[in-house]
């Protein structure tokens, strides 16, 4: 977890917020993944965030549904998902998380996912679909390794769920800047910024906004009261609109540059 607490004192240092990134693990392949991973963090994202795709994603819109679809029929396993963690921290030495789904961990089995998530230089883990008052178990490997455990907040969060969440979470907290799933809002709201309000009163945690972001404007806009400011889907779709790898690395780098340069005038 330090190296996430370092990536957002950094970003507190230079009056900004922090740039979050997401990817999936084997998107286009393997091997393509962690290039357009490293690329990401190699043009200004402080922080990563490796998908392990999953069949039955409760979070992930129809753009990274398709991304995760061709690695799950690449056949990527866990395996791949360390490796490319290990990859992208040892080529940048930026904090890099794993975003997946309660089923493949608990069927993994809980121990071993957190001992090779933690051996790969891995800084924690965001589970959206684990509820706060089963995540015990998870908890308590993920401290044993150093890991951080990100939940999940939304706008319809009760003040006491928001207590009860922030107290169980390390590393920092993803607040969803609307109901539903990533990729399919047209904007971010005056929710997101209630809702960092309403977070902010209960913890000393960094708040970080995710879905709805994906351009220098937005990710602006949601830098004047955010610490973080998260950014999927219009990564997945550089890549799946690109004609060649080549291209499709170009493009989410440039999309990197606008990104980190919209986060730096925070409104």
């Amino acid at each position: 977890m330090r190296l996430l607490h370092e990536a957002f004192a950094k970003a507190e240092a230079e009056n900004r917020a922090a740039l979050i990134a997401y990817l999936p693990a084997g998107f286009p392949t393997v091997d393509g993944g962690i290039a357009a991973i490293t690329e990401v963090l190699d043009a200004g994202a402080d922080i990563m965030e490796v998908g392990l795709p999953h069949s039955d994603p409760v979070l992930d819109g129809p753009v990274i549904q398709t991304a995760d679809d061709i690695a799950l029929r690449g056949g990527l396993k866990i395996a791949d998902v360390m490796r490319t963690v290990r990859a992208a921290h040892e080529a940048t030495g930026k904090p890099v998380l794993v975003m997946t789904y309660w089923n493949p961990v608990d069927r993994y089995g809980i121990e071993r996912f957190a001992a090779e998530l933690a051996e790969a230089g891995g800084a924690g883990c965001i589970l959206p679909d684990l509820p706060v008052q089963e995540s015990a178990r998870w908890r308590e490997q993920a401290a044993a390794h150093g890991l951080a455990t990100v939940f999940v907040v939304a706008p319809s969060s009760t003040t006491e769920r928001l207590h009860e969440i922030t107290s169980a979470g390390t590393g920092f907290v993803y607040a969803s800047a609307m109901m539903g799933v990533t990729g399919t809002g047209e904007s971010v709201g005056e929710a997101a910024s209630t809702l960092v309000r309403r977070v902010g009163a209960v913890t000393e945690l960094p708040v970080c906004v995710g879905i709805g972001i994906s351009d220098a404007v937005r990710a602006a806009a949601v830098a004047a009261y955010a610490d973080g400011v998260i950014v999927g889907t219009a990564f997945v779709k550089a890549l799946l609109d690109a004609p060649t790898e080549e291209a499709g690395l170009a493009a989410v780098r440039a999309l990197t540059a606008e990104l980190a340069e919209g986060v730096r005038r925070r409104g």
